[in-house]
């Protein structure tokens, strides 16, 4: 975030590189940077003439480079924006020479999704001397919803864990996915807003009572009633509530309570810190340790590992609906 932030402070400055590669396996700050570029840097007089967007499928690096050598006109600079790059993975190296001498005229910008360049080759060693390679990293699942909190507080909005912890369950960690929902709740939220799991039932649909968070706590307190009201709606509701999903997310609970038992410092501060969660969820282990000693805690594991497989179709006829049933059973008892 801070680097991204670096990036376009310097370009809004008007300091601007010849060359922009942007690549890694978060498309989102890729797009961020290459839309900046395509918006800000020439004025709508000026990109009729100055500013072309090429795919990489439909070019080559010799069409690229023919572009990129062209002068502007009547404008200082033109933008030259290379999308899906990494379609020209196999050919990208061709593009040392330009990248020793790029035309100071031109911003090239290329985004290069999904692939990165090897820092060994030439490539990567001329771009990083002429202009600027930035290498978008994915966020691990417990970065997710302190990246929400940030970008959700440069726009004057707050959100409490626990709907923050629902968006990343329900949307995973495609920060594209996330942000398009954020936009959605800014446009009919005033800002200052507290988000809460109330808003994101109302206004994304995911339900505040029945999602894998409210059935990792049923779990975690034994709570047989409500954990089997839960799975009865996932039966309902197969789209949203994926068993293979409910079964990753789980999964990953009790990987944690099984570290939580080997933790040797066990105040709140620390747990947190080991377990990669917030200090609003601590409690919740503390619970779940006191219902699940760490023998039963490896026993789900090996019983969520073989509902895996088996929802994946190996080795098994059940439906979704009795694989999740039964794997609540082995856990709860």
């Amino acid at each position: 975030m801070n680097e991204i932030n670096a990036i376009v402070s310097d370009i809004k400055k008007g300091t601007l590189k010849p060359i922009y590669f942007l690549m890694g396996d978060e498309p989102y700050y890729i797009d961020k940077v290459s839309d900046y570029i395509e918006e800000n840097v020439l004025d709508e007089t000026e990109k009729g003439f100055n500013q072309q967007v090429m795919y990489g499928r439909d070019v080559t690096i010799e069409d690229i480079v023919g572009a990129a050598k062209r002068y502007p006109m009547m404008a200082e600079k033109q933008v030259l924006i290379v999308k899906e790059a990494q379609d020209l993975s196999r050919s990208i190296e061709k593009l040392v020479s330009y990248a020793e001498n790029p035309q100071p005229t031109t911003v090239l910008v290329l985004n290069y999704k999904y692939k990165k360049l090897d820092k060994r080759k030439k490539l990567h060693k001329a771009v990083a001397k002429t202009g600027l390679v930035y290498d978008s990293k994915k966020l691990y699942d417990n970065q997710v919803s302190d990246w929400i909190r940030r970008v959700l507080s440069g726009k004057k909005y707050q959100i409490d864990p626990k709907a923050a912890l629902m968006l990343v369950e329900f949307l995973g960690t495609d920060l594209s996915k996330i942000a398009n929902e954020l936009d959605k709740l800014m446009l009919v939220l005033p800002k200052e807003t507290i988000i809460t799991d109330a808003h994101i039932e109302e206004n994304i649909g995911i339900s505040k009572d029945f999602n894998n968070f409210e059935l990792k706590k049923a779990i975690g307190e034994k709570n047989v009633l409500k954990a089997n009201r839960i799975i009865n709606y996932f039966v309902e509701n197969p789209k949203k509530n994926p068993t293979v999903m409910t079964i990753s997310l789980l999964n990953g609970f009790f990987t944690k309570l099984l570290l939580f038992h080997g933790l040797k410092d066990k105040s709140k501060n620390s747990v947190a810190k080991a377990l990669g969660v917030s200090t609003y969820f601590v409690d919740e282990y503390f619970l779940a340790a006191r219902n699940f000693p760490m023998r039963k805690v490896a026993q789900v594991i090996a019983a969520l590992r073989d509902a895996d497989v088996k929802s994946k179709g190996v080795g098994a006829n059940q439906t979704q609906e009795d694989i999740l049933k039964e794997l609540l059973f082995k856990i709860l008892h």
